[in-house]
């Protein structure tokens, strides 16, 4: 699978593919995008007083690259048959971390629309996955790789600290727009605003609901610039992924001048031309918080 960029769709068509692969009797999904390859096990070495989900460390082409233990990390019993298993090379949030999992099966190309949001009766704080896709049958579970880093690491997350360098900041009442599915990062994104001195933000789940909301708006003959000054959205969303999103804004006649920022962890140096495509105005990986604070503070005029 080495090589994948070239099978990624068109952006913003609301479409992603998926690597489905197993855990236990388990389906799970990893938006292609993460991955850079797939390849057989290889000797780890261990280091000492690495947190409980990391196996240790590989060397692959130079690189030292951590490997993550999934079974471990979402509460599953280890591989029954690890004559099978395989490691997902992936790189998001700016790094590179390497999944063992039991196995690999298949690429499925899907629609944001068709996978839901957990449900709270059975998702819970601490729930590791971010969508259920009911497939010919049977159910994927995406899973929260972020999620799980962060809980291994977690400086690798959004820091409120990493604004201290920005300085004294005054009280604004520009209002955002901000597309966010997790809930611990929206709870993340809104402390941190807060502490940079955005109070007047307004929270949507997935891109479907935020663009309802600023279409509401246009329908309804107010000014779009008057009401809301910023939409900053993530990527990867059940129903309307942020590409599709910005692409939908920037192409409305009376929602086009609005400034869209995707601030996401899939935004690379391989990526970025995807939200170029669909007119982002600008991209910010996470969990860079300060540097989407300095792009607030120039784009919500």
């Amino acid at each position: 699978m080495e090589n994948n960029k070239g099978i990624l769709l068109e952006s913003g068509t609301n479409e992603l593919e998926i690597v489905e692969f197993g855990i236990g009797p388990n389906k799970f999904g990893i938006n292609v995008i993460k991955v850079r390859e797939i390849i057989n096990p290889v000797p780890v070495t261990q280091v000492p007083h690495a947190h409980p989900h990391v196996q240790g460390i590989i060397e692959l082409r130079g690189e030292v690259l951590p490997v993550v233990d999934v079974a471990k990390a979402i509460g599953f019993p280890p591989s029954e048959t690890p004559e099978k298993d395989k490691f997902i090379v992936t790189e998001f949030n700016k790094q590179k971390i390497v999944f063992h999992v039991h196995s690999v099966s298949q690429i499925h190309r899907i629609s944001w629309d068709q996978i839901e949001k957990p449900s709270e009766m059975y998702q819970g704080s601490e729930s590791q996955i971010i969508g259920v896709i009911k497939f010919h049958g049977e159910m994927i579970l995406l899973l929260d790789f972020e999620k799980i880093v962060v809980e291994i690491n977690p400086n690798t997350g959004i820091n409120i600290q990493r604004l201290k360098k920005l300085g004294d900041r005054e009280r604004s009442n520009k209002h955002l727009v901000v597309v966010e599915d997790s809930p611990l990062l929206r709870k993340l994104i809104q402390d941190t605003l807060d502490e940079a001195g955005y109070q007047n933000i307004e929270f949507f789940e997935n891109g479907k609901d935020a663009f309802t909301y600023l279409e509401t708006i246009a329908k309804n003959g107010k000014e779009i610039e008057k009401e809301v000054q910023l939409v900053i959205t993530d990527i990867e969303m059940p129903q309307m992924d942020g590409h599709h999103l910005t692409k939908k804004v920037k192409e409305h006649s009376d929602l086009s001048k609005l400034p869209v920022i995707i601030f996401s962890s899939l935004i690379t140096d391989d990526l970025r031309h995807k939200g170029q495509i669909v007119g982002a105005d600008a991209q910010v990986s996470k969990p860079e918080i300060a540097e989407l604070v300095l792009l607030i503070d120039q784009y919500a005029l």
